[in-house]
């Protein structure tokens, strides 16, 4: 029984194997094909068990369990939008994939879960959305959001109703597994499959499923990143993909993935395969408040002891985080009242050289509350005017008022703000939460952390939402703060007596 239980797992070992050598990312283009809703479900029957992953339940349940027992936990309050997970055999990397899926909360029930990966062996324009049924593995079926699959497959001309294309594709399928394994609560999803390698059709897509991107649902990128090339070439431009995904910044990105092949790596085919469908999701996100890319761990084919160094395949798992908001809850109501009171009082100094008069009586208690704030003031979309208060030692509508006068008249870059002009005057509030000394600068989030770096005495402040609108990475953030804002030069933030605080803002604005 003990033999054939070895000669089971040596076959299993050698197919894993030949799949993992011998496949490529090459689409052949196959015609489109039409299809009408059944009359009855017919279920997608796992296509790649015993060969990506073992076929039996219990040996699935205990290869998942190896990998989740090594993966790192998510760390971050911050809510995970989606994940960036790697499709190989789970011999090479499923520990990988773990560490993304472990950054999700295992108790979250979560409403739908679009997972999207690129066809390795078709080519055809947009998408293809299973949709006449659910997706089956060995640890069972899970549901497919039939009703949001078959609205997004009749009503979008990029997202077609093709489930020939899913029939012996891995990309989707590997990541189920996972789900069943480590979500405690049931949960369905919308399987998306990508035969396009045009921006402009992944541009479509994003915006198809924008309305669906949301804390209720979570999105599953499935990917490896380079094919091919020695271990060391490997480490290096997986590495460059993953620094210009966390910039999210989709032209970053395809700039570094065309890099790759124009390199001319010895043995490199691509940098990353699904780049289609992390294209798409960066469409998704590249206008976000809020949002930041997290690099989670990476490893390729060579850390595996079934892998070899002279070609190997790279994974990387990443995870997008939405900020939760440290500040006070404000309501559209609170909100729309501090933005009059920081105009009224704008038009008041101007006409009067005066602050205008508030009744607080009036305003509720988020206003009354002491916070920091910044306000910003932008004419044309061009910056006029920004500055802000970190203590949270007045009422928030107090320092509103002394800050949008401070933005309107001393902000030494800028020309003071005239009465002709503030009509044309877009007002922005930042709310900020406490600052937190950072010993790390690592654990910086672009998109969600702001920062402030002292040095003696001097100081400057970046808000979260710059990073946001120049797609810095981070050591440009930094070095852009510790040059531009604390005069302390580009590497001043590396110095051993430069300080670096974080803190959140809770952004809006009157073009809301």
């Amino acid at each position: 029984m003990r033999s054939q239980c070895i000669h089971t797992k040596i076959i299993l070992l050698a197919v894993l194997l030949a799949l993992y050598f011998f496949s490529n990312c090459q689409s052949h283009t196959n015609p489109p094909i039409t299809m009408k809703t059944p009359d009855t479900l017919q279920n997608r029957q796992p296509a790649v068990a015993g060969s990506f992953y073992p076929s039996d339940p219990a040996e699935i349940q205990q290869m998942l369990k190896l990998c989740f027992a090594k993966a790192p936990a998510h760390t971050s309050d911050s809510e995970v939008m989606a994940i960036i997970s790697p499709h190989a055999g789970y011999v090479f990397s499923g520990e990988v994939a773990a560490a993304a899926f472990s950054q999700l909360d295992s108790e979250k029930e979560y409403k739908t879960i679009f997972i999207l990966g690129s066809s390795h062996r078709n080519s055809f324009a947009g998408a293809s959305i299973y949709s006449i049924g659910n997706y089956t593995t060995p640890l069972g079926a899970v549901k497919t959001d039939l009703e949001i699959a078959q609205k997004l497959a009749t009503e979008n001309k990029v997202l077609s109703f093709d489930p020939h294309y899913h029939k012996s594709e891995h990309s989707l399928e590997v990541q189920i597994p996972f789900l069943q394994f480590f979500l405690k609560k049931d949960f369905k999803i919308v399987p998306i499959l990508l035969g396009t390698q045009d921006p402009l059709l992944c541009q479509q897509i994003a915006k198809a499923l924008k309305p669906y991107f949301s804390p209720e649902n979570l999105f599953v990128i499935s990917t490896d990143f380079s094919h091919y090339p020695a271990y060391k070439d490997a480490f290096i431009t997986d590495h460059q993909i993953a620094d210009a995904i966390v910039t999210n910044n989709p032209d970053k990105f395809l700039n570094a993935v065309e890099n790759c092949t124009t390199k001319k790596i010895e043995n490199l085919s691509t940098g990353c395969c699904s780049w289609p469908s992390v294209l798409s999701l960066m469409y998704l996100t590249e206008e976000m408040s809020g949002i930041a890319y997290k690099q989670v761990l990476y490893k390729n084919s060579g850390d595996s002891q079934y892998g070899e160094m002279d070609r190997v395949v790279g994974y990387y798992a990443l995870s997008v985080l939405q900020q939760k908001s440290r500040t006070m809850a404000l309501t559209d109501s609170d909100k729309k009242e501090l933005l009059q009171i920081a105009r009224n009082t704008i038009k008041t100094y101007l006409q009067e050289s005066l602050t205008a008069s508030v009744d607080s009586e009036s305003l509720s208690n988020a206003l009354l509350s002491k916070a920091g704030a910044f306000v910003t003031l932008k004419k044309a979309g061009e910056l006029c005017g920004c500055i802000g208060h970190f203590e949270a030692d007045k009422p928030l509508y107090k320092i509103v008022q002394q800050m949008a006068i401070a933005s309107a008249t001393q902000d030494y870059r800028f020309d003071a703000v005239n009465l002709s002009e503030l009509e044309q005057i877009n007002i922005e509030i930042s709310v900020l939460s406490p600052m937190q000394k950072l010993s790390n600068v690592n654990n910086v989030q672009l998109g969600i952390d702001g920062i402030y770096i002292k040095k003696g005495s001097r100081s400057g402040t970046f808000l979260p939402q710059v990073a946001t609108e120049t797609h810095w990475s981070l050591e440009e953030f930094l070095g852009h703060c510790a040059r531009d804002k604390a005069g302390i030069g580009w590497d001043g933030w590396k110095d051993k007596d430069a300080e670096i605080y974080v803190y959140q803002a809770f952004v809006f604005g009157e073009k809301e």
